[in-house]
């Protein structure tokens, strides 16, 4: 053990100095970029994503002046901050592909990051300097604030009242949210003359954009009308399609790059070797060259979100929570087995696929059986629990709508309503073999018990409108949910999967 310490404390950590043969980039002089992004929300994601195609347009020799600033308001965001700081913004990217081979490179396209509670007026200047042209987003579905029922912005949601009334009063010295300190900025850009900067959203929401054009003009309208009115007047919000399968980072991922690579990093990041990246082309200040770095830039983003959220996101719900329950603990582990594959392409088939819009030019037998592939890639080591995290905004969003539609057209739910009865059954916290389940969600306080009250009231899961909305009164979707459910009860996760995929034919 002594040993292995003292190895770690003597591998130099990446810096701007480091050099390994095992890694490329960046391939450009990082002294030269300004900044002209800011980012909210910098993950795992972020970095596998966006950041990564303003660097492979930096090793271009483009876009130096798109450097991107991170920014976080959340008190977990010290990690992040910190370890970035420690390594001159610089972190790994590694691909790995379902055939075992692995591409690293040093990404460099992040050149600063502040966390906006510690001064919050010196935040909203730095997003008020006209060289920042965008600000971007990915802050989760549950970042933006809004009743999925309803649509409605929450007003009384105490961060963001507080907000309200210090941008009422002209304060930006105490603000505590991405929405606060945006729309802070936003005014000094209106008050000064200047060119406002494009919002851009990058999460899994259909319609991201025009979410998070709601929202803001929600969250503007109470601080003065005639400032809703400005920013919807002069503000983009592009929407777009984001796709690439990112796990949490591991201390085993740390020490790969370690043993791989010969230098230490403090956050790595692990992804796959597929992404892709649909883009509205709509900005209100101008927009690095994406295209040249494989985006797509279309006039409408919607077929291609519907595709993406239907077919992947709601398909990673299907498998999650029978994988949760059956014991397995890495997405690989449920993909090798064949109930799972043949479940999850039922659904995309029978009743995810007849809800999307034409997308001409597109195979989406081969793009279903492509996921199939995607989500078996061992390499990446992704986690069930991952995908079973905070189900109460990822359900509402990406399944819910395939069950109303196909309800509304007469088609068949079967598996639609086996993935919210495994949602429900996860719920009760305990899976097949009586071992406790850790449920994070933000509203697991309410999830929890509902679930637990099953054997007195079998719609019990059901029941919470500010999650199901009127699924309850439909016994179409009831008889189904119940029939899964009371299977997974009595013969557990596998036996279901057999079941339901003898008796759909």
């Amino acid at each position: 053990m002594r040993k292995a310490r003292t190895a770690v404390t003597t591998t130099p950590r990446l810096t701007s100095a480091t050099r390994s043969a095992a890694a490329s980039g960046p391939g450009y002089d990082r002294t030269s970029i300004t900044p002209g992004i800011v980012h909210f929300g910098v993950g795992g994601f972020h970095r596998a994503h966006q950041a990564l195609y303003l660097d492979t347009l930096m090793n271009q020799g483009k876009a130096f002046d798109y450097g991107i600033i991170g920014m976080g308001v959340m008190p977990s965001d010290v990690r992040m901050r910190d370890a970035l700081a420690g390594q001159d913004h610089l972190y790994t990217l590694s691909e790995k592909s379902a055939h075992g081979s692995v591409t690293s490179r040093i990404v460099g396209s992040i050149i600063d990051y502040v966390f906006a509670p510690e001064d919050p007026a010196r935040a909203v200047g730095i997003l008020s300097d006209p060289r920042i042209r965008i600000v971007s987003l990915t802050v989760t579905e549950g970042g933006y604030n809004f009743d999925h029922l309803t649509g409605e912005f929450n007003a009384r949601n105490e961060h963001i009242a507080h907000d309200t009334a210090e941008l009422r009063a002209g304060r930006t010295t105490n603000l505590r949210t991405f929405f606060g300190l945006i729309t802070a900025a936003l005014i000094r850009r209106r008050d000064d003359a200047l060119t406002p900067f494009t919002i851009m959203s990058c999460d899994n929401i259909q319609g991201n954009g025009d979410i998070a054009h709601r929202m803001f003009l929600a969250f503007a309208g109470g601080i003065s009308p005639d400032l809703a009115a400005w920013i919807d007047a002069n503000v983009a919000f592009p929407n777009s399609m984001v796709d690439r399968i990112t796990p949490e980072t591991t201390d085993t991922d740390r020490t790969e790059v370690i043993d791989r690579l010969g230098y230490r990093d403090a956050w790595p990041v692990v992804c796959e070797d597929f992404t892709q990246w649909v883009l509205e082309d709509t900005f209100t200040a101008g927009r690095p060259p994406l295209e040249d770095a494989g985006v797509q830039l279309v006039s409408d983003v919607v077929p291609f979100e519907l595709m993406k959220l239907r077919l992947l996101n709601a398909s990673h719900q299907g498998l999650c929570y029978f994988g949760y329950l059956a014991g397995h603990t890495e997405v690989a582990e449920v993909m090798a087995d064949r109930r799972f594959r043949e479940f999850l392409l039922a659904y995309m088939e029978r009743e995810a696929s007849p809800t999307l819009l034409p997308l001409p030019g597109t195979d989406l037998n081969a793009y279903r059986h492509q996921l199939i592939e995607r989500f078996g890639n061992k390499a990446v080591r992704d986690t069930v629990a991952r995908l079973c995290a905070e189900s109460s905004d990822r359900i509402p969003t990406w399944l819910l709508p395939v069950i109303r539609e196909n309800l509304d057209a007469g088609r068949g739910i079967t598996f639609s309503a086996a993935i919210v009865a495994s949602w429900a059954r996860y719920a009760e916290a305990v899976d097949d073999k009586g071992r406790p389940i850790p449920v994070v969600d933000r509203l697991s306080d309410t999830l929890v018990p509902a679930a637990q009250r099953y054997q007195e009231d079998a719609l019990s899961f059901l029941r919470l409108r500010e999650v199901f909305g009127d699924l309850v009164d439909s016994t179409t979707f009831t008889d189904s949910y119940l029939t899964t459910l009371r299977d997974l009860h009595e013969h557990g996760a596998e036996a279901t999967l057999d079941r339901l995929l003898s008796t759909a034919g």
